[in-house]
């Protein structure tokens, strides 16, 4: 796949977490998120946040946008730049929105033309099959002043952030899903709301955005189902800068199940996600991927094959979440990983200065390593690497040298020169 790029050209990779608080809004809303969450991002290795911000706070009523808000966003950017993490702001909705119970898309832009809604607690993603819910769906598609309003949306977050130094990109909207019609399968459903509705709009959003910020990356996603190894139906996205990034979830693991390696899943999967990257030229981001119940017998070996895998074809990956406690949290209350979450933390080049001719990890020897032509363009010649902590060894072969402190080391490097840098767990 191609790979990320930031301002001075060098090659990244981002690994992270989604940082979240869904339960507070209005005048606490986004209170759950402390400063406490990067530094202890960063204190792990990790490089990238993916921010979850909702349009029902931003705009609780239809053209008036919340200053407070906004303000609540860049105090939240502001520790991220401090701790030198890179933040992806994540137009998210679940189920839609207030509307059904949950967050997102305000009740103002719902339109449901009366169609019934059952709330279904036990198993909320089936919420999105409920005849209200898939409608709704189908006029912020399809209504002119609902595309409009979702535009303008767009243009006051990336008017207001496109500057700030911690924000890399805009993940346009959260799995976004559409209405099935009567007889129609959901794969194809799918691939026909990618194709007809979601690529118009990632489209009309990109165009948005670039009126008021020309050079930050645009995130965009398929329909949940492609974590069934549906390949995706999204057309072209027509911006320079445009990154694929699906969620890597499996219904059986996300109802209770344990892992099965021998099912194949995360190998179709695999197959699945990288046909349209590869077909369009653009990078891979994992936005949200890691199951609720990570304790489970096969979840370590569930946790080893993950992280292979988004190794080979990804340019990183958002965990979800980062939070201090039981769920999805990656870390208990003392701060702590949780049961085989500690499985993410690995040695990685975050930033290489040159054309990366290989890269790989051995969990169980411990042993990063890299291998890159410097670069020869001057003021680009520093590659970065991040640790999980200072119990590493950074050591290069080639004309370099290396600098290490705490869980951080760079890499300097002749214009030209081959270079291999090796991780070594002391």
């Amino acid at each position: 796949m191609p790979a990320l790029t930031d301002e001075r050209g060098r090659t990244l990779t981002l690994r992270g977490w989604n940082v979240e608080d869904k339960a507070n809004r209005g005048d606490e809303a986004l209170s759950a998120i402390t400063e406490r969450h990067f530094r202890d991002m960063r204190a792990k290795g990790f490089n990238f946040a993916r921010l979850l911000v909702f349009w029902d706070d931003l705009e609780p009523r239809p053209g008036r946008y919340s200053r407070g808000y906004l303000r609540k966003i860049e105090r939240i950017l502001d520790w991220a730049e401090r701790y030198g993490v890179r933040v992806l702001l994540d137009a998210h909705q679940d189920v839609f929105g207030p509307a059904f119970g949950h967050r997102g898309i305000p009740e103002w832009a719902t339109r449901t033309d009366g169609l019934p809604f059952e709330p279904n607690p036990e198993d909320w993603f089936s919420e999105y099959f409920q005849p209200a819910v898939q409608r709704a769906f189908t006029h912020l598609y399809e209504d002119e002043d609902l595309r409009r309003a979702q535009a303008r949306m767009w243009r006051v977050l990336a008017d207001r952030f496109a500057e700030h130094p911690a924000v890399f990109g805009y993940d346009l909207i959260n799995e976004p899903m559409g209405e099935l019609r009567p007889g129609e399968q959901l794969p194809d459903a799918a691939r026909r709301i990618e194709r007809e509705h979601l690529t118009p709009m990632y489209n009309r959003l990109a165009d948005a955005i670039r009126s008021v910020d020309d050079d930050t990356w645009l995130f965009v996603e398929p329909t949940p189902i492609v974590g069934e190894g549906v390949p995706t139906g999204l057309g072209r996205v027509d911006d320079e800068k445009v990154v694929y990034a699906p969620h890597f979830y499996n219904t059986a693991m996300e109802a209770g199940a344990d892992y099965d390696p021998s099912a194949g899943w995360i190998e179709a999967y695999e197959r699945a996600v990288t046909q349209y990257p590869a077909e369009h030229g653009i990078p891979v981001v994992v936005g949200e991927w890691g199951p609720l119940n990570n304790a489970l017998p096969n979840m370590n070996r569930f946790y080893r094959d993950a992280m292979a895998s988004l190794g080979r074809y990804s340019s990183g990956w958002a965990g979800y979440v980062w939070c201090y406690g039981g769920g999805y949290c990656a870390m208990d209350e003392a701060g702590s990983f949780r049961t085989n979450k500690e499985l993410t933390a690995e040695p990685y080049a975050e930033a290489v200065a040159g054309a990366v001719r290989s890269s790989s990890y051995d969990p169980v020897a411990g042993v990063h390593r890299v291998t890159y032509d410097a670069t020869r363009r001057p003021g680009a010649r520093r590659t970065e690497l991040s640790l999980p902590s200072a119990d590493w060894r950074v050591t290069a072969r080639g004309a370099a040298t290396v600098v290490q402190r705490g869980n951080r080391a760079w890499v300097s490097a002749a214009p030209g020169a081959r270079v291999t840098v090796t991780t070594t767990r002391r």
